[in-house]
């Protein structure tokens, strides 16, 4: 009988322990899967988190109040135009031709509007205004060898910008500083870009002039046809004033301008 009690004593232990291990089994498991489901939870949590910052982060610095101010860049200057100055597209981005007569001296020129759009635009403006016509030639440089050129359509004869119009920036300046027997090209300010009006010179002999912090000169054409016929101003040379201009000897005006 002892024995049989102590086997059934011994089988109730052993169904008590294997209860308790099953039990701490499904707890184990249970754990182990609730830690699982955590981490999971944990780590979609973090997901969306970041997701939401980078949305917040770039909507505000493209769309939102961090967004960059829009500035030019350096191959597209922004030109600070004064008064009524024409459009580029009046350049039509082709070739003209027509006649400067400076005295009794014709020059058939030659403009190029898809070089040069905005500065083309404001010559041919300032010959159908009729602006240019009775305007006088103010300026005579006569260096062979460096520069050779004489500039007109000063407001006052003497010089004077309009202060009622200039525009910019420089376009189509010459390679390596040079400007070619016949250039035209439009005169302006040092060191400002945005200074050029109605003022323009010719080239009569290879000239070099130095670009300064706007760059060079806008070249809007040239002579085809005439030049030499200035020599009959030029060959005069120019008188030096106290307050360094030097108009030509012989007073020239543009006495006549036709544009097609």
């Amino acid at each position: 009988m002892a024995t049989n009690k102590n086997q059934e004593r011994e089988a109730r232990e052993a169904r008590n322990r294997l209860k308790q291990y099953n039990a701490r089994q499904t707890v184990h498991t249970t754990q182990t899967k609730r830690r699982k489901r955590d981490n999971v939870i944990a780590i979609a949590a973090v997901l969306v988190v970041a997701a939401a910052a980078t949305f917040f982060q770039v909507s505000y610095f493209t769309a939102g109040p961090g967004a960059p101010v829009p500035s030019p860049t350096a191959s597209a200057p922004v030109a600070e135009n004064v008064g009524d100055v024409p459009s580029p597209a009046l350049s039509e981005n082709r070739t003209w031709t027509g006649t400067l007569t400076l005295n009794d001296v014709a020059l058939s020129i030659e403009l190029d509007g898809a070089a040069a759009p905005q500065g083309v635009a404001s010559f041919v403006n300032d010959v159908q205004t009729g602006y240019l016509t009775g305007k006088t030639c103010h300026r005579l440089v006569d260096a062979p060898g460096s520069a050779q050129l004489i500039q007109c359509g000063s407001i006052d004869g003497v010089g004077g910008s309009d202060p009622e119009y200039s525009f910019g920036p420089v376009e189509n300046a010459a390679a390596n500083d040079l400007y070619t027997t016949g250039t035209i090209a439009l005169a302006r300010q040092a060191d400002n870009g945005d200074s050029q009006g109605h003022q323009f010179f010719i080239t009569f002999g290879d000239s070099t002039f130095p670009s300064d912090s706007a760059g060079g000169y806008t070249v809007i054409g040239k002579v085809t046809a005439g030049l030499e016929g200035l020599t009959k101003i030029t060959s005069a040379g120019a008188t030096t004033n106290e307050d360094g201009s030097t108009p030509p000897v012989i007073a020239t005006t543009i006495t006549a301008v036709t544009i097609k």
